[in-house]
């Protein structure tokens, strides 16, 4: 139960992956301060509660995926959802952070007071509508950076035309039942690569309709080297050694594809090629505008998205959609598809952390104007730290990685007796868009609500896990760049500095 007016020392936004394992690790650290996480949703698990479409799972391994503090025991090393959520809720029981949550509790706006050395915090009941406010002394951001209560549509000509369920997959019904029906699946990100083979094994006939290509390539669903080192080793050891190589492997698939777009470009195509029947249009269906890993790589688990092409269930039309229809799709090219549903997996609405209007002494934080230090704090903004994933690797290398930072840091301050940590920006540094290198349209829609990056460290994004390993692990905290006040009398200063 949350009492207007209290105080907290850290609060925590969101009680997703990300949340859980920042209160796990700051609790453990810190086992008499008071530590508050607040969800806006009734339930822990962020993603892994709420989407709840046919065969949702990782993109990513669960090693890689799992907490660095917490060994991932399962059997699968690409995960469905249920499982990663069970795997969420049952850390939040061994580290006893489940009572430190207030459900539908959604953080609205927060305002740094420097004389203070005080977040104030206002807070609206997702149920009630009751409004109030806290005060808080570290303000950590885990909500992630998508929008939860829409996905993305864009508008369709003649929707209102299609009589059957259009569906999108952020709002899956429960009762949508598509045995031996014909589902047009709109898109070719992640989703529709899951969607696909997914609802095949529910009877459907599926067709993915996709404007252009996205790269998909098979992984296994298990680990071998995970599974063998368990019978060899503590469970702890055994874990450590497949995220280690799993990072390795990560890594070096990801800076091949960047200096060698043409050759990684060939390897896939022939991963492809063993995959897919004889004479597979691989350059239409297959073949990206963009280089490998200019945008994320599609996992498809033992090649179930390749398994359903061969079997005659899932097909793939690359065209532009002109409208819908009476009876499905018509396209650009003059073909049209029949269908009986149409499912808009076209991608999800971004929305940095957690729309929070942030303010420092009353002045409004506009994301333009502040740079992101290590990509984990803002300029001019004192005790305030956000995690947000990698684009090329597992969410949650980055998000252990900020919580050990996180942590670091407030060990640092109590050691000094600092009350009050805020990055300076030096006014020679430029700035840039904070995903410069990577932007798919969900990223385009939305980068005017993220703060810029610098020209160099710690001001530059690094979307390297090893880089960022030994930066927030085991560099200095005191850089040059992060001001330390012992009281709040000249903290505000810093704000103008930006």
């Amino acid at each position: 139960m949350t009492t207007a007016g209290e105080q907290v020392d850290v609060l925590i936004v969101g009680a997703g992956l990300s949340g859980i394992g920042a209160a796990c690790q700051v609790r453990r650290a810190f086992p008499r301060r008071r530590v508050v996480v607040l969800e806006s949703r009734g339930a822990l698990g962020g993603t892994w509660d709420l989407f709840r479409y046919p065969g949702i799972r990782s993109d990513s391994d669960m090693y890689t995926l799992g907490y660095r503090f917490r060994p991932w025991l399962g059997e699968e090393a690409i995960a469905s959802g249920s499982d990663i959520l069970d795997y969420v809720r049952a850390t939040a029981a061994e580290y006893e952070v489940e009572e430190c949550v207030r459900y539908h509790h959604r953080v609205v706006a927060a305002d740094w007071s420097s004389a203070e050395s005080r977040w104030t915090v206002r807070v609206e009941r997702t149920d009630s509508g009751e409004t109030f406010t806290l005060t808080a002394g570290f303000l950590f951001c885990c909500s992630g950076y998508y929008r939860y209560d829409e996905g993305y549509t864009p508008e369709f000509a003649g929707a209102e035309r299609f009589p059957g369920p259009v569906v999108h997959p952020q709002h899956w019904p429960d009762d949508l039942d598509v045995a031996g029906k014909r589902v047009a699946v709109i898109g070719s990100g992640a989703t529709a690569v899951t969607l696909g083979p997914a609802l095949t094994a529910r009877g459907a006939h599926v067709t993915m309709v996709q404007r252009s290509p996205s790269y998909v390539i098979s992984a296994p669903a298990r680990d071998d080297l995970a599974l063998r080192a368990r019978k060899f080793l503590p469970a702890k050891a055994a874990y450590a050694v497949a995220r280690a190589k799993n990072v390795a492997v990560a890594t070096a698939i990801y800076q091949l594809s960047q200096r060698y777009p043409e050759r990684m470009r060939a390897r896939i195509r022939g991963w492809q090629q063993r995959w897919l029947p004889e004479g597979y249009d691989i350059d239409t269906h297959f073949t990206p505008r963009y280089g490998p890993w200019d945008q994320r790589l599609c996992l498809a688990p033992n090649g179930d998205f390749f398994r359903a092409i061969r079997k005659g269930e899932l097909d793939i039309v690359t065209d532009r959609i002109a409208s819908f229809t009476e009876t499905g799709l018509a396209f650009e090219s003059g073909a049209a598809l029949d269908a009986d549903i149409i499912v808009t997996a076209t991608g999800l609405n971004l929305l940095a952390f957690g729309g929070i209007d942030l303010a420092v002494d009353g002045r409004p934080v506009s994301m333009a104007d502040h740079l992101a230090y290590k990509a984990l704090m803002l300029s001019g903004v004192p005790n305030f730290a956000f995690v947000i994933g990698y684009t090329n690797a597992s969410w949650t290398l980055k998000a252990d990685l900020v919580s050990e930072y996180v942590v670091r840091l407030l060990r640092h301050m109590d050691s000094r007796g600092y009350a009050t940590c805020v990055p300076v920006r030096d006014p020679s540094v430029g700035k840039a868009p904070l995903f410069e290198n990577f932007m798919p349209g969900y990223v385009l829609r939305a980068a005017t609500l993220f703060p810029m990056q610098g020209d160099r460290a710690p001001w530059k994004l690094r979307m390297n896990y090893l880089r960022d390993l030994i930066t927030l692990r085991h560099q200095r905290i005191e850089d040059g760049a992060l001001r330390f006040e012992r009281s709040g009398k000249t903290a505000g200063s810093a704000v103008s500095a930006r």
